[in-house]
């Protein structure tokens, strides 16, 4: 598994979605602003929930685009043997339930995605997952949850 395969990955992921969420905000955009959803009468309120809709997701796009730069702007270089990991690390956890893969990212904390048939997930090291990855070594074991560690056996 190589650190920029599965950085790559994650950015064409972001990018797929920011595309999608982009032609989904036009349309909001277009429904809000057509001069045929004007109300009819005071109960119809059609124009004002297409507006909510479309203020909810230009915000979500902003979001994301500046998801989609912050990954672009992190380095696939993988980290000397002996490094601890930081933003932009690639690591894996050895525990009682097998080896997890997580991706120190800027954003987008929680999205998996599928590599070589293994599951990596984003964690930003603002989570609490995160604060607990972000200084370890091959080696340095974490908790994972009350009883439950795991070993660091790989960063890059």
């Amino acid at each position: 598994m190589t650190k920029q395969a599965v950085l790559d990955q994650f950015r064409a992921v972001l990018q797929a979605d920011l595309d999608t969420l982009m032609r989904a905000a036009q349309g909001a955009f277009a429904a809000a602003t057509d001069p045929d959803s004007k109300a009819e009468n005071k109960y119809d309120t059609r124009t004002l929930e297409a507006s909510y809709i479309a203020r909810g997701q230009a915000k979500r796009v902003t979001e994301l685009q500046e998801a989609v730069q912050a990954f672009l702007a992190l380095s696939g270089i993988e980290l000397d043997e002996g490094s601890a990991a930081s933003l932009g690390s690639l690591v894996a956890l050895e525990g009682p339930d097998g080896v997890d893969h997580y991706f120190i990212g800027p954003a987008a904390g929680g999205m998996e995605i599928k590599y070589e048939g293994r599951e990596v997930v984003v964690i930003t090291p603002s989570s609490p997952m995160g604060q607990k990855l972000v200084g370890k070594r091959v080696g340095d074991v974490v908790a994972i949850r009350t009883g439950v560690t795991a070993k660091a056996v790989s960063v890059k």
